[in-house]
């Protein structure tokens, strides 16, 4: 999983072959990279649009177009009314509850939105891909709840809140601030699309809520895994764990690519450390398996994260509208209803990484343990208090990464073994899909302040030690240090928590140079 730092005013041009990786659209929808939809792209949807324009003015039923949805697609609709119907299925459908997504994610939906109808089996008109690319380009975002999609067809309700904004109703974001809808259009310079035949539904039709939040975990797990990996070192250099058991030899014996991939980062994170030396020929015979076994399982979380990363780069590059149309060779067009919008591939993928990504937080509050714990800590004082008894220490640091670990255990039970049916038993299999998706985004919240805790602890543990630690991993501690200062007496720890909850957020090309430098070198292993 490689870091990359993003480029400024980068162009990114759509591709059916290449599609988008995860940092591309997180840039995206930052507004670093500006998404580029080419003019042999627009040419080809708008033959694509006369199809359906015809099938839109004949006698024949075809779902999507002229007909009902759902339970109601035997109901024919008079040509007169397509424009009726596709605004009515979408006020219908926007009705999704709780908390909205923040614009980042809602831009990141949007984005998806438009590269899925590039591939030009959906069958708008070219405005509607260029309304979506005049909005990406500027600060606006949709307002999508995030609840109230069960994840076929499709993200339903979170898509056609999406497509209220196009319409210019319901609200939006401009620069973060929450507007109606058509003072957002207003400001961006376009006016609200009245939708033709078959629109509204390429608009709702597909996964993109619950791939957008997997993209945008993509990204979060590259940069905590490598947090991950530091922070461990700095625990196993803390608690004078061994280097031994990272031996190449041992991970080649198992060459699981992220086991090799950690186990590299430990030898090269701990290179330097005089700690190592001073308990080189101690007693202890093996460290318990918080520390020996890093690279086991921070690995397989490696492992499975770069496979779910497949299966979401896959759903990108795919058409998920129904019913979809297919150019002939004779010039004539083919359209097919089918089932691309079920979500079930999305749904497992996050499902799993957020099984994996919790592992990183059970392992992790192992070590703090280990380092509160003095009769496991090899001669820390207690709680790494230097006067224990009168001061508490970081005794409830371990007591708060407990709680989360705990939460974890609940939110892993995956949402994608569910499925109840809805539209009359006409969609009678769904996928929880967006389920999973806001799920896995509490777990990585969780995760990233388990590894907070065990930063705060590591180093108070380091500083306790008579001996220095290796050039890297002083480097990740006196970051650190920057922010959170060595306690000797009990004060707020809330505080320090939260600076070094802050400094974890931090992606790769926003940290100070020395630790760009260590975590791009971990990436490249």
């Amino acid at each position: 999983m490689q870091l990359m730092h993003p480029s400024v005013d980068q162009h990114v041009y759509f591709s059916k072959d290449a599609g988008l990786t995860a940092f591309e659209a997180h840039w995206i929808a930052e507004g670093r990279y500006t998404f580029v939809v080419p003019d042999e792209i627009m040419s080809s949807i708008a033959q694509t649009r006369a199809f359906i324009d015809d099938v839109a003015a004949g006698r024949e039923p075809v779902y999507g177009v002229n007909t009902g949805f759902g339970a109601l697609a035997e109901r024919r609709v008079d040509k007169t009314e397509v424009g009726a119907l596709q605004k009515n299925l979408i006020r219908s459908h926007a009705v999704g509850v709780g908390e909205p997504l923040s614009p980042h994610l809602a831009r990141l939906v949007m984005l998806l939105r438009l590269n899925t109808l590039c591939h030009g089996g959906s069958g708008v008109r070219p405005i509607v891909l260029s309304t979506l690319a005049t909005l990406l380009a500027s600060k606006a975002a949709p307002y999508i709840p995030a609840k109230g999609s069960v994840g076929a067809s499709g993200d339903l309700a979170p898509l056609a809140h999406l497509a209220l904004l196009l319409m210019g109703e319901g609200n939006a974001y401009w620069d973060g601030q929450k507007l109606p809808a058509v003072e957002v259009l207003k400001r961006t310079g376009v006016e609200p699309l009245v939708l033709e035949a078959k629109e509204g539904l390429a608009l709702i039709n597909g996964t993109q809520a619950m791939t957008a939040l997997g993209l945008n975990a993509i990204v979060q797990c590259t940069h905590l895994l490598n947090y991950a990996d530091v922070i461990a070192a700095m625990s196993i250099d803390a608690l004078l764990g061994s280097a031994t058991p990272f031996d190449e030899r041992i991970h080649l014996a198992r060459p699981h690519p992220g086991q090799k991939t950690v186990a590299a980062n430990m030898r090269l994170l701990l290179k330097g450390s005089a700690l190592i030396e001073s308990h080189a020929g101690c007693h202890k015979v093996q460290d318990p398996y918080s520390l020996r076994c890093v690279p086991q399982v921070h690995g397989a979380v490696r492992d499975v994260i770069a496979n779910n990363t497949r299966t979401l780069h896959y759903e990108v590059m795919s058409m998920t509208d129904n019913p979809l149309v297919f150019a002939l060779e004779n010039g004539h067009y083919d359209i097919l209803s089918g089932g691309n919008f079920h979500g079930e591939p999305v749904a497992f993928a996050l499902d799993f990484m957020a099984i994996a990504m919790a592992e990183i937080a059970n392992i992790s509050e192992r070590r703090i343990e280990h380092m509160l714990n003095p009769a496991l800590s090899s001669g820390l004082p207690a709680f790494l208090s230097p006067n224990p008894g009168l001061n508490s220490g970081l005794m409830m640091l371990q007591v708060t990464a407990a709680s989360l670990v705990n939460e974890n255990k609940i939110l892993c039970h995956p949402a994608s073994t569910d499925s109840i049916p809805s539209s009359a038993n006409r969609e009678d299999h769904v996928s929880m899909g967006m389920t999973s998706a806001n799920k896995l985004m509490r777990v990585l919240e969780n995760v990233q302040t388990v590894l907070a805790i065990e930063w705060v602890c590591a180093a108070q543990a380091i500083d306790l030690r008579a001996s220095k630690t290796s050039p890297s991993l002083y480097a990740m501690q006196q970051w650190l240090r920057s922010r959170v200062d060595l306690f000797n007496d009990d004060r707020h720890f809330g505080n320090d928590l939260n600076q070094a909850i802050e400094l974890l957020k931090h992606h790769v090309w926003n940290v100070p140079a020395d630790i760009g430098a260590i975590l791009m070198q971990l990436s490249q292993e």
